[in-house]
């Protein structure tokens, strides 16, 4: 198990600087956000891509995941969408998803996140929004299986997916081994859930995970690790139990302005409650 810390906190700095701060923090992983400023897949090519592929050995970083989320190059957080009722605005979601398999191949990591989905549309069903992103997964899925790369699913709040009850039919309707769960324990806590509970009831499909502190109002803001109200002991004592052994990402986007303190103090505090949990990082 390896517990990096997110360049998403970093976007005022280039992927190169991100890379070689995290490692200075005594991170030994790092996810890696594959939008601009960071590693966006059309400005990486070649020597480009070579030369972080360099970094991260020299650095001793193993990539825990490639953040396949935002699209800021050409849109923003959520749009173009898997759901959007415009074809070519869903064209865009899914060759930038087939781009980031063929980035994690390059860089030898196992999976990529994506958003559940997208923003439900006015006037859209739910069922017309699930059947389009399935028709958007069917055309990335056997590239995936193909490469041997998990394509993990992230729910957030206001999205087409947030609860467990929403993800586990999904997930079930899924017949691919290379689909599953990228299991952000912040999120369930906003969408009114137990992250621990949450964890136990979909630790199947979990292929990553997040992590991050939310404040007891349960708002969607992430907080540097102990400054909110995540019982961090009953998640990582669960994980334990279960036998989680894949990666963990710190993601701490709204911290931009401070990314270095932010993860330093995170990381002060999750290595102690991990270790009392039994998990080796």
């Amino acid at each position: 198990m390896v517990l990096g810390y997110s360049t998403n906190a970093y976007v005022k700095y280039t992927v190169a600087q991100s890379l070689e701060r995290i490692a200075d923090l005594g991170f030994k992983g790092v996810e890696i956000m594959c939008d601009r400023p960071h590693l966006y897949p059309p400005d990486f090519q070649g020597e480009a891509l070579t030369t972080i592929r360099n970094i991260l050995a020299r650095r001793r970083l193993q990539v825990t995941n490639l953040n396949s989320f935002t699209l800021f190059a050409v849109g923003d957080t959520y749009l173009p969408s898997w759901i959007e009722p415009d074809p070519d605005r869903r064209a865009i979601r899914v060759r930038h998803t087939l781009e980031c398999l063929e980035m994690a191949r390059d860089l030898g990591v196992d999976n990529i996140s994506i958003p559940p989905g997208g923003p439900l549309e006015k006037g859209m069903s739910r069922a017309e929004a699930f059947r389009l992103f399935h028709a958007g997964l069917d055309q990335v899925m056997p590239t995936a299986e193909e490469m041997g790369i998990k394509v993990l699913v992230e729910p957030e709040p206001d999205l087409l997916m947030e609860r467990t009850a929403e993800f586990k039919p999904f997930i079930r309707e899924m017949r691919s081994p290379m689909i599953g769960l990228n299991f952000d324990i912040g999120h369930f806590f906003c969408a009114g859930e137990d992250p621990a509970a949450a964890l136990e009831e979909l630790f199947e499909w979990v292929g990553h995970m997040h992590v991050e502190d939310i404040a007891a109002s349960r708002e969607h803001n992430h907080l540097i690790a102990g400054q909110g109200a995540i019982d961090f002991t009953a998640v990582f004592g669960t994980m334990a139990r279960l036998g989680y052994d894949g990666d963990i990402s710190l993601e701490l986007y709204p911290y931009v302005d401070s990314p270095d303190e932010a993860g330093k103090e995170s990381l002060e505090f999750l290595l102690p409650v991990m270790a009392e949990a039994g998990l080796k990082v």
